[in-house]
């Protein structure tokens, strides 16, 4: 009977060598420190990518692929990572035959940069300094997802979340109407980590709305509503002295045309819904 921890002598894959790293037993550094108990190490770093993250990658996408939720011919693999499980996922995906995309920062060395790349990798740069972080909160998975990941970069980095002012339900007050769609679900998720947030901004209907409109005709960026909250919020922090320099990145979820039809749009849908035909002379 084969051993199933054991490596193949030959394999089809280097997935199938990952697992089964050796332990070796603590020597003449355990004798000099006279150390009395057995001290073996888990030699992890003889992994293929030489990282324990080789494990994590394999195991992620084998799962997903068990449950039926990806294969190569119909799945791009996209991952915020500063490190080992990067490359890990890299290696599994060239491997497997699927499309991988990379997210890090762009302080991440170039060594690091040139082994994704030459394991197949798309990368993906953000900006290397990134002081505030803003985005609305609806499930609140993509917000405080996006703030565990980016503090493993940079642990100062201060947390904003957005609600709508006639919402508040993360500063403790009472459901409520509002007009804001995708953010404010009137109750706190439970997939929202709350404890990943430093600061609460409430953003009223109106200022959302204004702000998106705002955004639009000034800027050319086509956004909706709850984009318009959390730009509003974050022109709010960043109109305080303390945040003079900083660089604020504010999350942009959706596109505005998506809200024609709403309360963002309706003066506009009515005006052009009622605009006469004008001759022209050619």
């Amino acid at each position: 009977m084969s051993n199933p921890l054991a490596r193949p002598l030959i394999a089809d894959s280097i997935v199938d060598v990952i697992g089964a790293t050796p332990c070796v037993r603590l020597g003449r550094l355990a004798k000099e420190n006279n150390v009395v108990a057995n001290i073996v190490l888990k030699l992890e770093s003889m992994e293929p990518c030489s990282s324990v993250k080789d494990r994590i990658a394999k195991s992620m996408i084998e799962e997903a692929e068990k449950r039926g939720e990806i294969s190569p011919e119909t799945t791009f693999l996209i991952e915020p990572t500063s490190g080992n499980t990067g490359i890990g996922l890299a290696m599994v995906a060239a491997a497997k035959g699927y499309e991988c995309i990379l997210v890090m920062p762009a302080t991440m060395s170039m060594e690091r940069r040139v082994m994704l790349r030459a394991l197949g990798a798309r990368l993906v740069l953000t900006p290397g300094k990134l002081d505030i972080l803003v985005g609305g909160v609806g499930t609140g998975g993509t917000l405080t997802g996006t703030a565990q990941f980016l503090r493993s970069v940079n642990p100062a980095l201060h947390v904003v979340a957005v609600e709508p002012q006639e919402s508040a339900v993360l500063s403790g007050e009472a459901p409520g109407p509002h007009k804001i769609q995708g953010i404010g679900a009137g109750f706190i998720p439970k997939n929202c980590d709350t404890s990943e947030i430093n600061e609460i901004v409430k953003i009223p209907s109106e200022a959302a709305i204004s702000t998106s409109r705002a955004i639009a005709s000034k800027e050319g960026v086509f956004v909706g509503i709850s984009a318009g909250a959390a730009l509003a919020a974050a022109i709010e922090v960043g109109q305080r002295a303390e945040n003079a320099g900083k660089t604020i990145v504010v999350i942009i979820p959706s596109f505005g045309e998506r809200y024609l039809s709403t309360a963002l749009f309706a003066d506009l849908f009515q005006e052009v819904s009622q605009q006469a035909p004008e001759p022209v002379t050619l």
